[in-house]
């Protein structure tokens, strides 16, 4: 692969996202937490600031996700169904460094959004002076990129060869049981039905475990409950070799289509 050109269709989608969306994200975010601010004063008495420590990284998880998942899905399929990929594919470029460079500088967008929307949650928190752990916040905040990174890897490759639509629908419901996958694996050993537990099994074995790369609740209990830092090492390796196996799929699928 040449590196040279990955970095091209990097840098064209990173411009293209951070131009059409990320200011406006941005916004929202900033005016979710400042109705939070004023809000939750009123319905919590004495719990308004672990709240608003709960509520500020839950907006900040779900905005991402909404990022990997729709832009994620259309990268790709927007190019197969206006058929500019026809134009893209007669040029001097792979289908591997087509798909690499699309992930790569949809993973630089999210980066930066996260970067961003962290930076304004601790201003909050210092600002109305809501006791944190502002290194464990940063460390839930490396592992929200590597989650919504791996979910755009998802998002790219079931928009490889399904439509928009659905690439959405199952993106989501990889997402929704990824984070319960343990859950169902704790499910089907209770289960006195073998079918029941193979068919938990499987899905524990396709499936993401994206509780791995989910430390919401350890940054709001601060840096004394966070795992270990060789669980943390493994994890993040979990999450990288995961994102790179679904990108290898994709290439694969890809490089099999006929345009």
């Amino acid at each position: 692969m040449n590196f040279s050109r990955i970095f091209v269709i990097a840098k064209n989608v990173f411009q293209e996202v951070i131009r059409d969306r990320i200011l406006y994200i941005i916004g929202v975010y900033l005016l979710i937490l400042a109705a939070a601010i004023r809000l939750l004063p009123e319905v919590a008495a004495n719990t308004d600031g672990k709240m608003f420590l709960d509520f500020g990284i839950a907006a900040m998880s779900i905005i991402a996700l909404i990022v990997a998942v729709f832009v994620g899905t259309g990268l790709v399929n927007k190019e197969i169904e206006k058929r500019t990929v026809l134009m893209l594919i007669a040029k001097p470029i792979s289908r591997s460094e087509f798909i690499t460079g699309k992930y790569l500088g949809l993973s630089a967008v999210l980066a930066l959004l996260i970067a961003i929307m962290t930076g304004i949650y601790l201003i909050f928190l210092q600002v109305w002076h809501i006791h944190h752990s502002a290194n464990s916040i940063l460390i839930a905040a490396v592992f929200l990129f590597l989650q919504t990174s791996l979910i755009a890897a998802v998002a790219i490759s079931l928009g490889v060869f399904t439509s928009s639509l659905l690439a959405i629908i199952l993106t989501l419901a990889v997402y929704l049981l990824g984070n319960i996958t343990q859950d169902l694996l704790k499910f089907g050993k209770l289960s006195n039905n073998p079918g029941i537990q193979q068919l938990t099994q499987a899905l524990y074995l396709i499936l993401p475990d994206l509780s791995r790369l989910d430390l919401k609740n350890y940054a709001v209990y601060g840096l004394q409950a966070l795992p270990e830092p060789t669980a943390l090492i493994g994890n993040a390796a979990y999450g990288l070799i995961y994102s790179s196996m679904l990108l290898a799929i994709a290439i694969l699928v890809f490089s099999r289509r006929e345009f």
